[in-house]
């Protein structure tokens, strides 16, 4: 029994060590003007967040589930904001009745003045013929005087009530917001890949709710040497095949790291001293992205490769070949 086991290790490990012996020698042989490597491909995940801090009541969508930008998400408990809010629309109500108040005291008190005025200017004719006396004019001019001060203090009483209305108001728009923001709303199309949060849950200001990716950015991450990465500049064409599927994806050089690293343990080179590689990140367009969303898949393995001699052609087997959409495997 124990012959057997080892005997399955060994064919076991003699299969590993093939595979592995194809795959360098592969990347070895590539033609001239070619550079490749093998890595995984990556969709863009946002991390979407709490503004405000609250209770999760309800969390509206599943991991793999496809939402729109905008799409409810999730609902955080809103009554300490819907109690602030109608707050600020009762102290809008009373500073808007202060408002009426003093327009309607301007009012009055512009009567009054009107009075002062006329007893003023009929006590400076009276006084002409000397039918009154300078005591009685300085007494109905004090008058008219009191009358301007009170018309002032009125107009000054209501651009203070108004002022407290902009204040009431801004405090609505302020408490409005936040209330919207308790519902988490997705930021742009994309398909859930976590919830984070359920029903219940206590979240502080900024806790992840859900985790979206984005099917429109794509990009598969290989890694190269020293000797290749001065050959490479952005934009440089590439192509992408994936483990498992018969097509030929076409891809640009969209980031080329600064940095050297130690290479993943999943990277297969072809000199495995070379523990030090760059990364390369080979983007498929937003455009064939979406289109092929329920193909193009987080996590798949597969090989890419770059051309650095724009004179040469792509061989036969990287030629583009990408699947015919179908409502099978067309993206939503």
């Amino acid at each position: 029994m124990k012959k057997k086991w080892l005997l399955f290790l060994v064919i076991v490990g003699l299969l590993a060590g093939v595979a592995v012996w194809v795959n360098m020698r592969n990347h070895a042989d590539l033609p001239d003007g070619f550079v490749g490597g093998n890595g995984r491909m990556e969709l863009k995940r946002l991390d979407v967040a709490t503004l405000y801090a609250g209770r999760v009541l309800d969390v509206k969508v599943d991991e793999g589930d496809l939402v729109k930008k905008d799409q409810v998400l999730a609902e955080l408990s809103s009554d300490q904001t819907s109690s602030r809010l109608a707050a600020a629309r009762a102290d809008k109500q009373r500073a808007e009745e202060t408002v009426a108040r003093a327009e309607a005291e301007i009012a009055a008190q512009k009567q009054v003045h009107k009075v002062a005025q006329m007893d003023l200017d009929n006590a400076h004719r009276l006084k002409s013929d000397d039918l009154v006396s300078v005591p009685e004019v300085k007494r109905r001019m004090a008058e008219r005087d009191s009358a301007i001060a009170r018309v002032k203090a009125a107009q000054a009483a209501r651009l203070e009530a108004l002022a407290a209305v902009r204040q009431a108001q801004a405090q609505i728009d302020a408490t409005s917001s936040a209330n919207n923001d308790m519902l988490i709303k997705a930021p742009k199309d994309g398909r859930v890949e976590y919830r984070i949060a359920e029903a219940g849950n206590v979240l502080g200001e900024g806790s992840k709710v859900v985790t979206i990716l984005d099917p429109s950015d794509v990009t598969l991450s290989i890694f190269l040497p020293t000797e290749t990465i001065g050959k490479l500049k952005l934009g440089d064409e590439a192509r992408i095949i994936l483990d498992g599927m018969d097509a030929v994806w076409p891809a640009q050089v969209n980031f080329i790291d600064a940095n050297a690293q130690f290479t993943p343990k999943y990277v297969e080179t072809s000199n495995q001293r070379q523990k030090l590689m760059y990364k390369v990140k080979l983007k498929v367009s937003p455009q064939l992205a979406l289109q092929y969303g329920g193909l193009l898949k987080g996590g798949m393995t597969g090989n890419g490769f770059i051309r650095i001699d724009a004179a040469k052609d792509w061989p036969k087997q990287w030629q583009v070949n990408v699947p015919k959409v179908t409502p099978a495997n067309k993206g939503s």
